[in-house]
This record gives structure tokens, C-alpha cells and sequence, in this order.
């Protein structure tokens, strides 16, 4: 399981070193693509297939089936870690995400998403008080 939140720096070659963390379990290679609130989503490869495959079974006929579908895969590219542990994330993704230096990489258990820093901050000044003050469920039975 991808937890915790974490800040590395991106460098110059647009490299990205993974928390320690989570390298063992992205050792064997991972699919980056966009992701919603223009983050990046960083999927395990067996995480990846899954994914795929449910979307592989999602009703074409749906448009917005048709839409996601196409720039989720049109934007993927397949990355294996270095020795290091660094991940090389296409400029187009980077430009996607604002990516330039300071990111924030957080666990949300089955993949990884990398945000711009100040979005990062942004985003959870917007979602946490909302999150603090739920009175009803979200997830029915779990949340």
C-alpha cells in the first residue's frame, strides 16, 4: 500500500527521486499519465493492468467513457526507476502538472500522484476543512 506525503525535488533532466518507501514496490517499472486536478497518477504495473482492464470493459457507446479513456492512455508513458530509485517524467506531463522544482508525492494506496507543490497546498486548504466537517458518509461503510 502507497501511503504518506513526501518532498522531493525535481531535477533539471526532469528526474523525480520515489520516497524510499515506495521503491520497492515500483522497482519493476511504472506508467505515469495524467491525473484529475492536473496532478500525475503513477501506477504500479500490475496496478496499471488492473486499471486498464477495467476500463477495457467500460461501455465505449459512453461518451465520456470514450474521452477519459483516450487522454488517460494518449498521455501514459512507461518509466522504470534507475538505480537510484529516479523516475524520468516526460515534459508534456511536467507542463500538465507545473511541474518545475518542488513537488509533493503522496501515497493514495494504490498509486502514486505527484503535484505541484504550491497546488498541493492549495488543494488541501480547499478539501480539508470540507473533509474535517463531513456528517454523513462518502464511502458508505468505510468513511
Amino acid at each position: 500500500m502507497l501511503l504518506g506525503t513526501h518532498h522531493p525535488k525535481l531535477d533539471e533532466k526532469g528526474r523525480l527521486f520515489l520516497p524510499a518507501r515506495f521503491r520497492e514496490e515500483l522497482a519493476e517499472g511504472v506508467v505515469v499519465t495524467k491525473g484529475q486536478e492536473h496532478c500525475l497518477f503513477v501506477f504500479p504495473m500490475h496496478e496499471f493492468h488492473r486499471v486498464t482492464e477495467a476500463i477495457r470493459t467500460a461501455p465505449t457507446t459512453q461518451r465520456a467513457v470514450r474521452d477519459n479513456s483516450r487522454v488517460f492512455f494518449a498521455s501514459a508513458s512507461h518509466e522504470i526507476p534507475d538505480k537510484q530509485g529516479r523516475v524520468t517524467l516526460p515534459a508534456t506531463l511536467r507542463d500538465y502538472a507545473g511541474l518545475e522544482r518542488d513537488c509533493v508525492v503522496i501515497g493514495a494506496s494504490t498509486r502514486v500522484e505527484i503535484w505541484e507543490g504550491n497546488a498541493w497546498a492549495s488543494y488541501l486548504a480547499d478539501r480539508e476543512p470540507v473533509f474535517a466537517d463531513l456528517e454523513s458518509e462518502v464511502l458508505p461503510g468505510v468513511l
